[in-house]
């Protein structure tokens, strides 16, 4: 497709790309959102099912382990069917079986429907990211990333609060799930009556499609008509491949463990923060559920320092390097900070624990740590888009999908972990392993180009890692 070409994507107006981008957000804050909300009716959940604290922590697991499953599917079904039509059919079984959580009568019930609600929910996490791909330019595609990285933590740190209060308040804990059920409803609405399709090569099947039903002419014909492959072929292609790359890549390899380490944490907390405020310091599951607000904070003032600092930064080395694409270890420059910050707010939090020692001061320490984990996300994530250009869509799926075995993983141990060790030793040990992970940005920026030239699917290995020296004819011309 053109560029020039009134159908491609990236020549809509930008008010209307921004709109796509925004919504885009808003099904994958519906996602997560959903993942979180469960935490704060646990008590309830308990007494009307009468199951114990693990099996309670499921509610919240399963869902994210459906995350699993979902972009293996989702990610390449929309890469031959399109976006549009893989967002509507997994959001009208999502919100189907959000029902179904809100009707549930036994254990069972709600367990498998929270899996399976994950499963379909996951669509936007596999697909939202290709709809920035499809509609911005490189330059452009940065700050709208910034902006939509923020979604996937603002739903698991509101989620708690919203369910908390709905709780106290005395609302059925059904209402949670009817409340979702509305959600996702809403966006489904959206989705059929304003996104349009964004995959290029599907709208040039709809083109062809269009102009053989106008002229009569079975000449025309998209490259994606063309380019049709087996189920066992696609299985191959789907399931195997995004998983040989990523255990033949150890930079790969090392990068999804310290994303997905980051991930889990995210979803231990909703277990570690009840012991430490509910317990600790007696508040209600509103009150608590408000405690992790700190991490979204800081995560919105990442994202503005990211775009204010960052961004211009690397549109200068776009500029030193041109016409060369900039090393993808300059990514790395925002973990090199974000990292020791992560590592330190986990003896912050975990030795300011203490019921005697006042809530303001763990409560602080989530600031850092939301700030922390935008930038990793954004350093380790654009790096692997920048180290492995052509398969980084297989690259990202495999990254997700260890991702979310530990965030589904995580709960599971958290409240016996904190319990056990306490919060001080608890927090500590993440800490220590945290700082186990520190060095890996440095290491990147460091020795990533000689690790890029010995891979076998990095493209980038021989691209120049220093600024190309200019002539001083350049120089002279420029001044």
């Amino acid at each position: 497709m053109r560029p020039d070409d009134p159908d491609n994507p990236k020549t809509w107006s930008r008010p209307y790309r921004w709109y796509i981008t925004m919504l885009s957000a808003v099904l994958v804050l519906n996602a997560t959102f959903a993942s979180s909300a469960p935490s704060g009716i646990v008590p309830q959940l308990m007494e009307k099912f009468t199951f114990g604290t693990e099996v309670a922590t499921l509610t919240i697991a399963l869902f994210v382990a459906g995350y699993c499953v979902g972009p293996l599917l989702w990610g390449p079904l929309s890469e031959q069917y399109g976006r549009k039509p893989i967002f509507l059919v997994s959001f009208t079984a999502y919100t189907g079986f959000q029902v179904g959580c809100a009707l549930s009568q036994n254990t069972a019930s709600i367990l498998i429907f929270r899996f399976l609600g994950g499963i379909f929910a996951a669509a936007p996490l596999a697909n939202s990211g290709a709809v920035m791909s499809d509609v911005w330019d490189a330059d452009t595609r940065g700050k709208a990333m910034a902006l939509f990285a923020l979604a996937p933590f603002a739903g698991p740190t509101v989620g708690p609060t919203v369910s908390g209060f709905m709780a106290v308040a005395g609302v059925s804990w059904r209402w949670v799930f009817w409340l979702l059920t509305f959600f996702a409803g809403s966006c489904l609405i959206f989705v059929a009556l304003t996104l349009p399709e964004t995959y290029a090569p599907v709208i040039l099947v709809q083109r062809a499609k269009r102009l053989r039903k106008e002229t009569g002419d079975s000449r025309y014909w998209a490259p994606l008509e063309k380019n049709k492959m087996g189920i066992r072929q696609r299985m191959k292609h789907v399931l195997g491949r995004p998983f040989i790359i990523m255990f033949r890549e150890p930079m790969l390899l090392v990068i999804t463990l310290y994303m997905s380490f980051v991930y889990g944490v995210v979803y231990l907390l909703f277990e570690a923060y009840p012991i430490v405020f509910t317990r600790g310091h007696h508040f209600n599951a509103g009150i608590s559920g408000l405690m992790f607000l700190p991490i979204f904070i800081g995560a919105v003032f990442a994202v503005i320092c990211y775009l204010l600092v960052f961004n211009p930064r690397y549109r200068r080395a776009m500029e030193q390097f041109a016409p060369h694409p900039v090393p993808p270890e300059y990514r790395m420059e925002v973990c090199m900070y974000a990292a020791p910050v992560y590592t330190i707010s986990f003896f912050w939090f975990g030795w300011t624990s203490y019921p005697t020692v006042p809530f303001w001061a763990p409560l602080m320490a989530g600031f850092p740590m939301g700030f922390a984990i935008i930038w990793l996300f954004l350093g380790l994530f654009n790096y692997t888009i920048d180290a492995y250009l052509f398969v980084a869509a297989s690259a990202l799926s495999s990254m997700t999908v260890v991702r979310s075995l530990f965030g589904a993983g995580f709960p599971l141990f958290a409240t016996q972990m904190y319990e056990r060790l306490n919060p001080r030793w608890a927090s500590t040990l993440l800490g220590c392993l945290a700082l186990l992970m520190t060095p890996i940005p440095f290491i990147l920026r460091r020795y990533g180009h000689k690790l890029r030239k010995r891979s076998k699917y990095s493209p980038t290995g021989n691209q120049p890692h220093k600024p190309p020296k200019k002539d001083p004819e350049e120089k002279a011309v420029e001044a």
